[in-house]
């Protein structure tokens, strides 16, 4: 054999390979390519007005929704997580991108454009080296009543900003404040043409979407009744343009989006005038990473289990992040996993990502051939559509739900959604996050510690004021529910002390340590203290079932070397040698043990 041969069946070699060469391609099932081509063909058609709208709401000609559904898409297909997960622009980074940019540029020109793409280059750079450190845990860190919150009140200011395309008024701002100033200060450009189409327009998107059922499922079969419900968008925006163009809207006042420029994205760095630009949008970048990456790894996720596929976090982010990487130097703004995209996708019957490619032949052939069918297409439209879909982020049920079963979890929910409200965006997640760890820390210095007594016949313990249990008159029993740090040591030495005022008779205390996870210093400075406080009213501190390495952080510190009574391995234990009816119970044993888990 020679070394030629041999070095290709190198495992190095191999690997590297492996490396540039996803799964799905190397393995690819050609039984799956007729299901692929038609969902990448009937996502490509049906997302081109929305791809459209995403770009207005970004403050961008609409022919930039369409970039950006070229070049990140086919980033992502080669080198993302999921199979059917479809990336592209979606409301939540176009409503960032133009809450980040406002100020800085003007909407649609050139500099704002580039500003556009600069910015969806420092969210991919952000969410590649994360995904290089190996981040994708920090989702976890963020909870439902936080996203929620956040995207419900970003929802609420997406709706409220179409309304200058429904109006004609020229409503700008971040924030709730800011679009009601700037609605009555520019009431006077109402213009009810425009006016009448839009409410037109958004009153037949709602009853598709919501009364599809009685529209549609009244006289066709379910399954052709759900394609009627998909298509019945694009029929409408072809039926908009077609009476725009006969009629000479553009004439009437009624704005419409005019020539889209014919020919593939430019491939160019972003450019900006100085560094302090990139300082002013990095803040907003980190968190439009931190929310593109937890938008898209739900989706994905989700699919991910219903399809028994493997999902992994770090390449999600690294995948996200090159596909925006990408969308920079493309003329591309910060693009996402769509919820409504992928549901499309996967619902059309995608099996790989070969459909995602399908998408970008049509999203090319639109750009090419369609761009100036599009032109008459009025903006109102576009406003409509968007104000329709994004009624569905409004997350009134798990408010609902967290305000019933987790109030805290409410109170992330609320103050993320008012904070983005008043304050905008990157403040209201900040608020959001903020109450939340909060709320974290306020429940952990709070722990639940219950005293707790035998139950009958069993060696199970359990909280005396919820079950049936044995008491013992010299013995209390108290178990710990949290691990013990500085925030929370103050609370159980309290609890603890009030539970041996209620007890006077109880001359050995036991604390089951079985949640306890760890002990940092001010929590052993704490039971030090109680353990000297028992010496002196001439009572005894126990511990049982104290976990391996909680024991090998406190064996050698006065936790355990100045104990006066035992550690033991179990509860049952501890009472057995303990209690009075014990005939070999020693009052004050002399032999410490230090039995753990």
């Amino acid at each position: 054999m020679s070394n030629q041969q041999t070095s290709l069946k190198h495992p190095k070699n191999k690997h590297r390979l492996a490396k540039l060469v996803p799964d799905w391609v190397s393995g690819y099932n050609t039984t799956y390519l007729p299901a692929d081509i038609i969902a990448g063909i009937v996502v490509g058609i049906l997302v081109i007005p929305q791809s459209l709208g995403y770009a207005v709401l970004a403050g961008l000609p609409p022919v930039f929704g369409l970039y950006a559904s070229i070049i990140p898409v086919l980033v992502y297909a080669w080198v993302g997580s999921s199979n059917v997960q479809a990336i592209g622009p979606v409301a939540i980074t176009a409503i960032m991108t133009a809450s980040s940019l406002h100020g800085l540029a003007t909407e649609g020109s050139i500099q704002y454009a580039m500003l556009a793409s600069l910015l969806a280059l420092m969210v991919g750079i952000i969410l590649w080296f994360a995904g290089q450190l190996k981040q994708g845990w920090i989702v976890q860190f963020i909870s439902r009543g936080v996203s929620a919150g956040f995207i419900s009140g970003a929802a609420v200011l997406i709706f409220i900003s179409q309304m200058k395309y429904l109006t004609n008024i020229a409503i700008s701002g971040n924030s709730l404040p800011s679009y009601m100033l700037s609605l009555l200060e520019n009431i006077n450009n109402f213009h009810l043409p425009t006016f009448l189409l839009g409410v037109t327009a958004f009153v037949l998107f709602i009853l598709n979407r919501y009364a599809s059922h009685a529209i549609w499922q009244s006289w066709l079969p379910a399954s052709k009744a759900k394609w009627a419900q998909r298509l019945f968008p694009l029929l409408l925006v072809a039926c908009a343009i077609w009476l725009s163009h006969i009629n000479q809207w553009s004439q009437q006042g009624i704005r419409t989006i005019g020539d889209i420029p014919h020919g593939l994205p430019l491939l160019s760095p972003p450019q900006f005038e100085s560094l302090s630009q990139v300082a002013s949008l990095l803040p907003t970048a980190g968190l439009m990473a931190l929310i593109i990456f937890i938008s898209s790894s739900s989706v994905a996720s989700t699919y991910a289990r219903l399809r028994g596929d493997k999902f992994d976090a770090n390449k999600e982010l690294k995948g996200l992040g090159l596909a925006n990487i990408a969308g920079g130097f493309s003329q591309s703004f910060p693009v996402a996993g769509g919820f409504s995209r992928t549901a499309i996708n996967a619902d059309s019957g995608a099996s790989t990502p070969l459909a995602s490619f399908i998408t970008v032949a049509v999203m090319i052939a639109a750009l090419l051939v369609l761009s100036g069918l599009i032109a008459p297409l009025p903006y109102a439209l576009l406003g409509a559509m968007i104000m329709a879909s994004i009624i569905s982020l409004i997350d009134i049920a798990t408010f609902n739900k967290a305000f019933n079963t987790d109030k805290l979890d409410a109170l992330s929910f609320a103050a993320a959604f008012i904070g983005v409200l008043a304050f905008g965006l990157n403040i209201g997640l900040v608020i959001g996050i903020i109450v939340s760890f909060a709320g974290l820390i306020w429940q952990s210095s709070q722990p639940h510690i219950a005293i707790v007594g035998r139950m009958s016949g069993t060696e199970h313990f359990r909280n005396i004021y919820r079950h049936q249990v044995i008491t013992y008159d010299n013995l209390l029993i108290m178990r710990v529910d949290e691990s013990l740090f500085f925030g929370n040591s103050e609370s159980v030495h309290s609890q603890v002390h009030t539970a041996l005022s209620k007890y006077p008779k109880a001359r050995d205390l036991v604390l089951i340590m079985s949640s306890v996870n760890h002990i940092d210093l001010t929590a052993q400075e704490m039971l030090t203290t109680l353990n000297r406080e028992l010496i002196a009213n001439d009572k005894r501190l126990h511990y049982s079932f104290i976990k391996g390495p909680v024991m090998d952080i406190i064996k050698t510190t006065p936790v355990i070397t100045e104990l006066s009574g035992r550690v033991f391995l179990s509860t049952v234990q501890a009472v057995e040698l303990l209690t009075d009816d014990n005939p070999n119970n020693d009052q004050h044993p002399k032999i410490q043990t230090t039995e753990y888990v």
